[in-house]
């Protein structure tokens, strides 16, 4: 098996080089946004404990950078698109602590995973809603913002979902889930976007 840091470099190439992957095309700035920020996070991943999903995981980030930091925690990349599916399984393939899951958040059942998390998937308040039904009760919800992100919208929708913005670390939204999912969560696809909980 080559080198988990092989295996990064190819990865940022593939996404820069595969159509529809990224609007990024500088490789410095794809490092950038998809490496160094992805791995910024691995302390608040370790702090709780569980497996962990990416949430639309689209190009890889930031599952299958934590995926290579965190060899000894379970992640699932979750994507509703088929042939981005594709592309994540050449990769997820030389990663033993890897799957990749084709389908929606909406559609994935009872909460089973300790971390979900965010980036690029949506609003924060959206992107809320698609994560915090995944994670078991005491799991978090890692959610990548702007600068600008409205913070009373993402305490109103955590609430509703059982959870709290327990911090805000530099754009970086960790919702801890605190109980059950209310019964009427998941709603059916689409809806989080359509309507917003906050």
């Amino acid at each position: 098996m080559r080198s988990d840091e092989d295996l990064l470099e190819r990865w940022l190439a593939g996404v820069l080089t595969t159509p529809g992957m990224s609007a990024l095309r500088d490789p410095l700035a794809a490092r950038r946004v998809l490496l160094d920020d992805a791995l910024r996070a691995v302390p608040l991943v370790r702090a709780t404990a569980g497996r962990i999903v990416d949430v639309g995981s689209g190009g890889g980030s930031p599952g299958l950078p934590l995926a290579v930091a965190l060899p000894e925690r379970s992640v699932t990349l979750l994507e509703a698109n088929r042939r981005k599916c594709e592309f994540l399984r050449r990769f997820a393939s030389e990663l033993p602590n890897v799957e990749v899951v084709w389908g929606r958040a909406e559609e994935q059942g009872v909460a089973t995973f300790g971390v979900a998390l965010a980036k690029a998937l949506a609003k924060p308040p959206v992107a809320a809603e698609l994560t915090l039904p995944l994670v078991c009760e005491g799991g978090v919800a890692l959610v990548w913002c702007g600068q600008h992100v409205d913070r009373l919208a993402v305490e109103r929708a955590a609430t509703l979902l059982s959870a709290e913005l327990e911090a805000d670390e530099d754009g970086l939204l960790v919702l801890r889930k605190h109980g059950p999912t209310p019964a009427r969560f998941p709603r059916r696809p689409g809806m989080a976007k359509k309507r917003p909980l906050a």
